[in-house]
């Protein structure tokens, strides 16, 4: 299997490749695949090349044909104007409508402030969806303060468990040497997650009673 890792960053080094290496890392600790990370930084002249001749230099159109052909992605870019990178948006504009189509694709995204921790759920998750890809359920966003944190390192555990289980073959399983339910957020007997783990005994208090408790008698 292959695992194409697909970083936006501008600088070197950068937080959106560092994110990159540690989902790259938290898949392939789930699952035996070949990784291939590809920096757009590398490809921007290539990139508005082929937007004005319509034909893409041989190193872009190597790029494009991994991304085509991997069993799993990893996308991450930097947030710009609350949004995507134009960097990487253009190089998402240059792929073949039907390339990403039931493809698994983890999405990151970084940025200075946790206020734009919501670009992952209002842009790049609608672009990979009108991709046709399947977009998995956790999306990690790293603010600068994030850094050292584990609620992070839990996020990113828990997204690259995910990917990992979408591109194991079909009936087959990750890699049965490693644990994957510590990378599973805890979930209450009522299936809800929770950061409480369930025990037995533990009480689950019905929201209509929460309400009731909260009236002006």
């Amino acid at each position: 299997m292959k695992l194409i890792v697909v970083s936006a960053g501008l600088s070197s080094p950068s937080s959106t490749r560092l994110l990159a290496d540690r989902l790259a890392a938290a898949t392939l600790g789930h699952v035996d695949a070949d990784l291939e990370v590809i920096e757009l930084r590398e490809l921007a002249t290539e990139i508005g090349r082929h937007f004005v001749t319509g034909f893409p230099p041989a190193r872009l159109a190597a790029a494009l044909d991994a991304v085509a052909a991997a069993d799993g992605l990893i996308a991450v870019t930097p947030v710009f104007a609350a949004s995507y990178s134009g960097l990487f948006k253009s190089f998402f504009d240059l792929i073949d409508k039907d390339a990403l189509t039931a493809k698994p694709v983890l999405l990151g995204a970084t940025g200075g402030t946790a206020r734009h921790s919501l670009v992952t759920e209002h842009a790049l998750r609608p672009l990979f969806t009108y991709l046709r890809a399947v977009v998995l359920p956790t999306a990690v966003y790293a603010a600068s303060e994030d850094w050292g944190e584990e609620g992070l390192e839990q996020r990113i555990a828990r997204a690259g468990a995910e990917l990992a289980r979408a591109m194991a073959p079909a009936g087959g399983e990750a890699a049965p040497d490693v644990d994957t339910a510590a990378a599973v957020a805890p979930r209450s007997l009522t299936g809800a997650i929770t950061s409480v783990e369930p025990v037995d005994g533990f009480a689950v208090v019905p929201f209509e009673q929460r309400l009731a408790a909260l009236r002006v008698e």
